[in-house]
Parts: structure tokens; C-alpha cells; sequence
């Protein structure tokens, strides 16, 4: 069927309905399924022309889904190019300022400074002695205890803020996320059962690996009230958590940008 929008569509149906309405001779007697026959026209029109309306050429039921994954694909590719080039500019900026330093003496006393805080600040790659945590989602339960919900079965981002919170406190020398250095500018956020970190989109099991003393570090874990609220749900829900001891482990260094969106000065009145 064949169909158009717009007022002479809807004149057409009009008129047709009426015409089914209107007796074509005296003693002419219709059945009376007959009468509903131009109010059932009469609707089919209008739902056609409301159809063809909102659908305004395009395919109502039509899946999305592959033009968004598309989208996801070519925004990551975009970011990893971009990050390709920014590591590029960043590489050349070190190599002039190194070629500055060795016929200036305050920039070279600069440069000094700045390798001799790389390690503290994460930008070199540090071995030693560590712990793994690893924390998953839980399978889907057909049945949930009462007045829980699917929401408990996801690692959420105070979650993973607790387990780097401990181990911080516990003495850790240097981190990382799913193989992502964490720095003290660092920001843990999800999205529904995704981590966001350094313009990464990670997935679970989120693995956080921790250098520094294993003992003190599983302590830190075990006096966390945050991290003994997720082992509590694990128990109840399934969730995952695994503490690995590992006597040699490397965490690499920080190939981002260090670049400070603000900063102020300690005891500025500005």
C-alpha cells in the first residue's frame, strides 16, 4: 500500500470514509459489520499517516546498535592516534630542551631536578616486590536475596577507590590499573560496570597492582573498612576478589601527558 503525508492524504481518507457512510440507494439495507467498515478506514489512515510522518523516510525499527559500535571504534582509534601524536610532540620537546640545557646552565640545573623526581612522580618504570587484587563482577543470579538488586552485582567505583586507597596507605611505592600507571593526579570513575582512566575504557576483572611491602600492603586491605564492605558482598553476591602475593612484579612507567589543568601556590592569597 501506498501512502503519503500530509493534508491531501488525510482529505483522502476523509473522503473515502464518508462516501462508506453515505447510503447509495433507498432500501438499501448494509450489513451491519458494513458500518464499521469506513470507521476502520478511517483509522488505518490516520495510523499510516502518523507512520509515515514520524518515520520522515526512515526505517522506524531500524538497529542502531552496529552504527554505534562504529562510533565506539572510530572515537578509540581517534584517541589513540592523538596519543601516538602527543607522545611524539612530548619526545621532541625533551630532545630541545636537552640540546637548550647544554649551553644553559640554569635550564640544565632544571633538567637535573626533573630526572631526579621522575621515579617519585611515576614517570619510570619501577620493579620490586608486590601484591595483585583483582576485582570482578558477579555472575547473574536468577535469584536475589531480598531487597537486593542487579546493582549489587557490579564492582562500582568506590570499590576500586577503596582497594587504591588502602594500598596506598599501606605503603605501596607505586601503582597501576589494568596496567595503566596511577599517578597522584590520577581519577578512578565508572560507568556502570566500566572504569574510566586516562581517557581508557577498561572492563572487568579490574586488576590493580601494587609495589611495596606485601605484608604491610595486605594489612592496609584487611583494615580497610571500604575493602571489608566489598568482601562482605562477595560473600553474599558472588562478587569477585582475588589477593595475589607476587615477589618480583613491575609496574611500567606513565607515558601520558602531565599537563596540570590548575594549580596554585601554597600560601597564595590569588
Amino acid at each position: 500500500m501506498e501512502y503519503t503525508s500530509g493534508s491531501a492524504s488525510w482529505r483522502d481518507v476523509v473522503s473515502r470514509a464518508l462516501r462508506g457512510l453515505i447510503r447509495r440507494r433507498p432500501g438499501y439495507r448494509q450489513p451491519g459489520w458494513a458500518a464499521g467498515v469506513p470507521l476502520i478506514a478511517l483509522l488505518a489512515g490516520m495510523l499510516f499517516t502518523t507512520t509515515a510522518t514520524t518515520a520522515g523516510g526512515t526505517t522506524l525499527r531500524e538497529d542502531r546498535r552496529p552504527q554505534l559500535a562504529q562510533l565506539i571504534n572510530d572515537r578509540r582509534a581517534q584517541l589513540a592516534a592523538s596519543e601516538e601524536r602527543a607522545a611524539q610532540l612530548r619526545a621532541q620537546v625533551d630532545e630541545q630542551a636537552a640540546l637548550v640545557a647544554g649551553s644553559d646552565e640554569t635550564i640544565a640545573e632544571q633538567q637535573d631536578r626533573v630526572v631526579a623526581n621522575r621515579p617519585a612522580a611515576g614517570f619510570t618504570a619501577l620493579a620490586g616486590p608486590g601484591i595483585v587484587i583483582e576485582l570482578d563482577d558477579a555472575p547473574r543470579l536468577t535469584d536475589l536475596p531480598d531487597g537486593a538488586s542487579n546493582d549489587d552485582l557490579v564492582v562500582h567505583q568506590s570499590d576500586v577507590q577503596a582497594v587504591v586507597n588502602a594500598l596506598w596507605a599501606g605503603g605501596a611505592e607505586a601503582m597501576s590499573i589494568m596496567d595503566v600507571r596511577v599517578l597522584a593526579t590520577s581519577a578512578v570513575r565508572c560507568v556502570g560496570n566500566t572504569l574510566l582512566l586516562h581517557g581508557g575504557v577498561y572492563s572487568p576483572p579490574f586488576r590493580i597492582a601494587a609495589i611495596g611491602d606485601p605484608a604491610a600492603l595486605q594489612q592496609a586491605l584487611a583494615e580497610s573498612e571500604g575493602v571489608q564492605l566489598f568482601r562482605d558482598a562477595v560473600l553474599h553476591f558472588q562478587l569477585g576478589y582475588q589477593e595475589t602475593v607476587e615477589p618480583e612484579l613491575t609496574v611500567r612507567a606513565f607515558d601520558g601527558s602531565a599537563s596540570l589543568r590548575y594549580a596554585t601556590v601554597p600560601g597564595s592569597t590569588r
